[in-house]
């Protein structure tokens, strides 16, 4: 429990530093709102206790249960820390999730967790490996369900709270069952990290929080059904397209479903067309066929205006021939219609028993990145280039064949189960026979080149990086899975460059433990070990002469750095006001990234809408701080691109 207090205090010394005159402006916080000053006395009782409580837990941190009173006093540190009280009587809220706390401690302690067999509604929690913090999620438990045999499960996504943090969810979650709470089924509500549109780490909270609650209860794998309103459906819709094979079926309600038109951007008033690119990665039409292989059912108001989601996506299911079935609330704003609503539930029920076919004869894949490769027994190992259209769609005519069609597929595996030697692939028009079986756990593995497909895993070759999945960029992919921020203990002689640095380290430890709901692990360069170079995604602050860990990278890395200029590309600039930001495999692990100086790229002017949390800076860009950094950029972004699909710069162009 100390780690979290630890991670404070540790920021706060490296930015303890004199600042200049004309210190950076500090940037207003977005999400979640600041709130009330409470009274001294009364934030003295809450502190107090809390640090009690924090100390009590240590006795029992080694039981894994720990974590489901663990969430209770992060919820009260966090609200403490960032000013989340927004009523008076929210104090009394903070008191209640204290209370609860001592009570499961002493549970634990007693060897007498109730909660873990309750039915109704009750607050859970896990450690996310991302950053190691705990995360809540709610429960809902009918009391005459009968949990010694596999129960289906209903995911819920929640809508969008500015003031919904970690202590108004966990209450919330105890009091109220929402609109969907079957009575033949357990219900789970995902955190998503709060008011991150489900994105990012806020997607594989879901998902974590799923594997959580299968670990604690028997849930049936083959019968989990998607839902969610509002931002959640907004989240529904996403997360279903990039992770389509997980669901039985899907209804999102209202919405959005992607960027521009959301937002009602005119091509004038477009950003740099490195971020229109990386409106791929969310953008749900650019993943529409992935919804095939699933039923959906959207579901909006009639009069409500998020009901573009679902037309914007109707449009998309239109132009591939498809039809999205969508139910529409007669004259209903921005909520379900009752009568409209059972009928979705009884359609989600009807699909939930039909269950899921883990093994379709016919499967669709759709994506713009590797980070989204995989579908039933299709991935995508290899793609010709990141950011555009990517598709395999695939049939099987078992036991004797498979037709697939790909688009800008470079490499792909077909996880079929006992591939027998005779069947045969015929792949955009060409035919390969399979002269020896694959063993019955073994990918079949076809790699294209020079327009030709041919049975073979894709080249690895230790002196040549190429994008894999996990390891594609661009820098907002780092937060998806383990990280360890690297910070210099030397401090550089360039006094703009150092505020810079202060500024910016402290901006993305405020912001991941507001906005992400976490808490950053954190070493200085000279604290680094191979285990942690092993492990973790590492996140390095700095320059080659403050920070080892930069210093022993430089060479592998697509740049010269010195301490009168960076260059990237053949392109030169002034290393007194520019600093490269990045994301690369490690040079010390090419297994995992190495990114310097950034946080993520999405800042506070996104915050005002869920639809523009996306990421906002390519593989790698130039900042020149000679302009401070703001809510929208670290900087004046001086360049910025995507590497090639071997981690190559790619040849200059016109500067964005």
């Amino acid at each position: 429990m100390m780690r979290y207090v630890w991670t404070v205090c540790f920021v706060l010394s490296l930015a303890s530093a004199s600042w200049a005159e004309d210190s950076i402006p500090a940037i207003r916080r977005i999400l979640p709102p600041l709130g009330m000053e409470i009274d001294a006395k009364t934030k003295t009782e809450l502190t107090t206790r809390l640090e009690q409580l924090q100390k009590q837990l240590e006795t029992v941190e080694n039981n894994p249960l720990s974590i489901d009173a663990e969430i209770y006093l992060k919820a009260v540190s966090l609200a403490l820390r960032n000013g989340e009280f927004y009523k008076p009587k929210d104090v009394n809220v903070a008191r209640a999730a204290l209370d609860s706390a001592e009570q499961r401690i002493a549970q634990i302690d007693a060897g007498k967790p109730e909660w873990t067999t309750a039915d109704g509604l009750l607050v859970r929690g896990y450690r996310s490996t991302i950053d190691d913090s705990p995360q809540p999620y709610g429960l809902h438990i009918p009391a005459d369900l009968d949990l010694s045999k596999p129960v289906p499960l209903y995911v819920w996504l929640h809508g969008r709270g500015d003031k919904e943090t970690d202590l108004y969810f966990i209450h919330g979650r105890q009091r109220s069952k929402g609109y969907v709470a079957p009575d033949d089924a357990i219900t789970l509500h995902p955190f998503g990290r709060q008011c991150i549109g489900f994105k990012s780490a806020g997607e594989i909270d879901i998902l974590d929080a799923i594997e959580d609650v299968k670990q604690r209860y028997a849930i049936d794998p083959d019968r989990i059904v998607l839902m969610g309103f509002s931002m959640g459906g907004a989240g529904v819709w996403h997360v279903g397209a990039h992770y389509a094979d997980h669901w039985v079926a899907m209804s999102p309600g209202a919405g959005f479903a992607e960027t521009a038109r959301y937002q009602k951007l005119k091509p004038e008033n477009y950003p740099p067309s490195y971020t229109q690119k990386l409106w791929g990665c969310y953008d749900v039409p650019d993943y529409v066929r992935n919804l095939f292989n699933l039923p959906v059912i959207a579901y909006s108001g009639e009069i409500d205006k998020q009901i573009q989601a679902a037309q914007v996506m109707e449009a998309a299911y239109a132009a591939e021939g498809r039809t999205l079935p969508h139910l529409i609330g007669p004259q209903t704003a921005h909520k379900y219609e009752p009568e409209t609503l059972k009928v979705l539930l009884a359609k989600m029920k009807e699909f939930r028993d039909a269950g899921l076919n883990r093994t379709p004869t016919e499967v669709s894949l759709q994506t713009q990145t590797l980070r989204y490769r995989h579908m039933h027994w299709v991935e995508a190992l290899r793609l010709e280039e990141h950011w555009r259209d990517s598709r395999i769609d695939a049939q099987v005519a078992w036991p004797d064949s498979v037709t697939l069609t790909t688009k800008n597929i470079a490499a792909l595996a077909l996880h079929l189960q006992k591939i027998p030697t005779g069947f045969v692939v015929e792949i955009d028009g060409q035919k390969l026979n399979v002269e020896t079986a694959p063993a019955d756990d073994a990918p079949l593995s076809l790699v294209k080149q020079d327009g030709e497909w041919t049975f073979a895993a894709p080249a690895a070759d230790a002196e040549q990086l190429a994008k894999l999945p996990g390891l594609q960029g661009p820098i907002d992919d780092v937060f998806l899975e383990p990280f360890m921020v690297v910070v210099p203990r030397e401090k550089s002689t360039n006094a703009r460059l150092q505020q810079w640095l202060e500024f910016e380290i402290a901006h993305f430890d405020d912001r991941w433990q507001a906005l992400f709901r976490g808490k950053p692990r954190w070493k200085y360069d000279d604290q680094v070990t191979p285990a942690d170079i092993a492990k973790y995604h590492l996140i390095a602050w700095g320059t080659p002469q403050t920070n080892r860990l930069i210093r022993d990278s430089l060479e592998k890395l697509p740049l010269t750095w010195d301490e009168k200029q960076v260059t990237l590309g053949g392109r030169q600039f002034s290393a007194d006001v520019h600093v490269p930001l990045m994301i690369y495999p490690n040079p010390l692990n090419p297994q995992k990234y190495l990114v310097l100086n950034s946080g993520p790229t999405f800042r506070e002017a996104d915050d005002s809408s869920n639809s523009r949390q996306n990421p906002q800076l390519p593989d790698w860009a130039i900042i020149d701080i000679t302009t401070p950094p703001n809510g929208s950029t670290p900087g004046k972004v001086a360049a910025a691109d995507f590497f090639d699909e071997v981690w190559q710069v790619k040849p200059t162009k016109e500067a964005e």
